[in-house]
């Protein structure tokens, strides 16, 4: 088998049809429209005018102008205009997927990833009260502690640092004892 056809195959593999059908149904929610019948997920992504609707109806304004027309480069641009607004919407650049990924449907998984990571977002966005994806990402629980309770805490041995209650392993020998042979 070819390194390609490998690559193709472990790519493939890490495809999800659930969280595929899960980040349609919320993209559908988000527009309000129902992706045409027969066509796969990535064919509808893949000039990139659905996702720059997606994050338009998120933070109306983020993608100034959508292409419909004008060959595979003004294409490729609106996937890029996506990627640029999500960054400022505020979504990792770790998260976001590569042009490629979509434009020549080289990862796909990465792509329903990045739409997780968007719909992860929406949570920190109280604007925001349409439907949500994915999991509510966890908030900061901070604690101040006072000086009395801080120091009271380092009297006490925890029990990740390995209380044996005084045991000790002296007087055990395991297998053949060890012997110190001087002058050879």
């Amino acid at each position: 088998m070819s390194l390609e056809r490998q690559v193709r195959a472990k790519l493939a593999s890490k495809r999800s049809p659930e969280r595929e059908k899960e980040a349609q149904e919320w993209i559908e929610g988000v527009l309000g429209a129902k992706f045409p019948p027969g066509e796969l997920f990535e064919d509808v992504l893949k000039d990139g005018t659905v996702l720059c609707q997606l994050i338009n109806k998120l933070k109306p304004g983020s993608v100034a102008k959508i292409n419909s027309s004008g060959g595979q480069f003004k294409m490729m641009e609106n996937i890029t205009n996506f990627q640029a607004a999500i960054k400022a919407y505020g979504v990792p650049d770790i998260d976001v997927f590569q042009t490629v990924d979509l434009w020549e449907k080289k990862d796909i998984a990465q792509v329903v990833s990045t739409l997780f990571a968007l719909g992860r977002e929406t949570y920190r966005h109280p604007e925001w009260n349409g439907p949500y994806l994915g999991p509510k990402p966890s908030e900061e629980c901070k604690r101040d502690f006072s000086e009395e309770v801080l120091k009271a805490g380092q009297t006490v041995i925890g029990l990740q640092a390995g209380s044996n209650k005084g045991a000790s392993q002296s007087g055990q020998n395991l297998g053949a004892g060890r012997k110190i042979l001087l002058g050879k």
